[in-house]
């Protein structure tokens, strides 16, 4: 499906959308009915590319509901997943900011309902609303921490501590405040995202949760001890207990 294609589908946000939008209660009255009157809201399914590498950027987008992986191809063509973008998150703004065409993909793991704001509205609010300016230096900030955490990850070799690294990422109040405490993910979708077979992501997820940093529940994981998560490696993890069986 085509970026064209997924623009010509998007609606008008329901009540239940606008709901879920952080920075909009922060606004002004004025600007907040300014981003109201252009954003839009698109349900895009498995597979469908909301961002493509060399395209213009034309929204900053933010995830309502759903689940989309960051990517792109180094110079082999082999494809490299930065991160995981869950419910509450954000993005694109630093391609805005620059003005640049996209570095990378952004792609649907399973039905996901993405809100948009041209880029002509996010300049508008980034010139004239303070809030909005803070909510956006916030992002920036708390982005380049991550991105510096994921280059640490990258050269982890033991995938246990690479799944509780990448599940922490996940977990980030700040830029993915619609999270909370329970990530609906499943163990395919998370391999994708850190590059592990589901059978392998299983076992490393059941070591963290006999760990108690996390808990497998139906649906999805709970965190537990997210200061644990982030800190976790082959040489901070103390023994398990002995099987009681």
């Amino acid at each position: 499906m085509s970026l064209t294609a997924l623009r010509e589908r998007s609606r008008l946000p329901t009540g239940r959308e606008i709901a879920e939008i952080p920075w909009l209660a922060q606004l002004a009255p004025a600007h907040r009915q300014l981003a109201l009157a252009s954003l839009r809201s698109v349900q895009a399914d498995p597979g469908e590319y909301i961002c493509r590498v060399g395209r213009p950027a034309t929204y900053w987008f933010g995830v309502i509901d759903g689940l989309l992986k960051m990517s792109s191809d180094n110079i082999m063509g082999t494809p490299i997943t930065f991160t995981g973008v869950p419910p509450g998150a954000w993005f694109g703004e630093g391609t805005l900011l620059k003005g640049e065409p996209y570095r990378y993909n952004i792609e649907a793991l399973r039905r996901t309902v993405v809100a948009g704001v041209p880029v002509e509205v996010f300049h508008e609010l980034l010139e004239h609303s303070l809030p909005f300016n803070r909510f956006v230096l916030n992002q920036l900030n708390e982005r380049l921490g991550q991105f510096i955490a994921a280059r640490e990850i990258d050269r982890i070799n033991d995938p246990d501590s690479r799944v509780a690294r990448n599940l922490s990422a996940l977990f980030h109040p700040v830029l993915y405040p619609g999270v909370g405490e329970v990530l609906r993910i499943t163990q395919q979708e998370l391999g994708y995202l850190v590059g592990l077979s589901r059978q392998r992501v299983n076992e490393a997820l059941r070591v963290l949760q006999a760990r108690q940093l996390i808990r497998i529940e139906y649906g999805g994981l709970r965190v537990l001890d997210l200061v644990g998560l982030r800190a976790y490696g082959p040489l901070s993890a103390s023994p398990l207990p002995p099987d009681p069986d």
